[in-house]
């Protein structure tokens, strides 16, 4: 999932650069879309190691 937020944030980038405002605002919002997702599911999966080895 970041692999692919990182690739639309470079699309968005390289699609801004050439002029394709609308694509590369698009492509900009997924990618924000993603690595919020990516953010949200590290931290849960974080917690629950934390969880685990406090428990141990």
């Amino acid at each position: 999932m970041l692999k692919w937020a990182i690739i639309l944030a470079i699309v968005s980038l390289v699609t801004g650069w050439l002029g394709f405002g609308t694509l590369s605002g698009v492509t900009g919002g997924i990618a924000k879309i993603l690595f919020a997702i990516f953010i949200i599911l590290f931290l849960l999966a974080l917690m629950a190691v934390i969880g685990l080895i406090h428990l141990a």
